[in-house]
């Protein structure tokens, strides 16, 4: 059995520890609250925009109508990791890692190229012999629309000259608290939305003003730019969520180990006491024995 001053040190360890984690779970469900309210205000934004592409898509016939639409051989893909900067969230980072192995495996044959944004997952790329894109990786440390949009149009110019056949996002999107889904989303080309039934197959007639080559040049590289930010700003949200259930679930084992250990301090204590009542009984008795 660990003498009491072992069990006390542990104690105050625990003690500490738990501090720790109870106070990174308050400033993590600080940070959460902004994030989750900025992902919440742009979602609707980007699914809105999303949806008007899709309608523009469908009523047009047109050979190309955009040359991030089109499709050809996948010699050389980018991947776009998505990870936090810090540890202590759980799985978070693991789960990305995963995701990015299974696109890799999936382009096999393919010139794998990786832009990570977050520094796990540059530290993850790094021990990867990949053709890592290393300018975004701390996109966090000033986290803005123009950061990622400057991320965003380096793949878009990388697939518009040829040098990328595809763009493939990964990342964890917010879902609750306890809950993020990992997301393995193509970005180029855009994936045409397929009509799913004969009235929406019929052929619509739109209006466009000023004209269709304008709308579609304009709004097609602000939908992709606003589909690449979400993800960020869903990671983030995502982040500060795991973090919070993990130092949640953290402070609450060593609420527990604590208990463990003020039981084994107690009953520690007891023993010694007792022992020590032993001693000095059976030292009076030999002592009254002598007389």
């Amino acid at each position: 059995m660990a003498n009491l001053k072992e069990v006390k040190e542990r104690i105050k360890s625990v003690s500490s520890t738990q501090q720790i984690t109870r106070a990174m779970k308050m400033v993590a469900a600080a940070k959460l609250r902004r994030a989750q309210d900025k992902i919440i205000q742009l979602r609707p934004y980007s699914e809105k925009l999303s949806a008007i592409l899709a309608n523009v898509s469908a009523g047009n016939s047109d050979e190309s109508m955009t040359t991030y639409a089109q499709e050809r051989e996948v010699k050389n893909v980018l991947i776009v990791p998505v990870t936090s900067d810090r540890g202590l969230c759980g799985a978070f980072n693991s789960n990305i890692n995963k995701a990015l192995n299974v696109v890799v495996k999936a382009h096999e044959g393919a010139t794998i190229h990786v832009m990570p944004i977050g520094k796990k997952a540059f530290d993850m790329s790094k021990k990867q012999k990949f053709t890592n894109v290393t300018a975004y990786w701390d996109m966090f440390s000033k986290l803005s629309f123009e950061t990622a949009r400057e991320a965003a149009e380096f793949a878009m110019n990388g697939y518009e000259e040829g040098k990328y056949d595809k763009v493939v996002l990964i990342y964890n999107e917010f879902k609750n608290v306890a809950t993020q889904i990992i997301r393995s989303e193509q970005l180029l080309p855009i994936v045409q939305v397929e009509q799913e039934n004969e009235a929406s197959s019929t052929g619509t007639d739109y209006i466009f003003e000023p004209s269709k080559d304008f709308i579609i040049e304009d709004l097609i590289p602000k939908s992709l730019k606003i589909q690449f930010y979400k993800a960020i700003l869903d990671s983030n949200a995502s982040e500060h969520g795991a973090r919070m259930t993990a130092m949640g679930k953290a402070t609450d084992n060593a609420g527990d180990l604590l208990k463990e250990l003020k039981l084994m301090y107690n009953r520690t204590r007891q023993a010694a006491i007792t022992t020590e009542i032993l001693e000095i009984v059976g030292g009076a008795e030999a002592l009254a024995a002598d007389k």
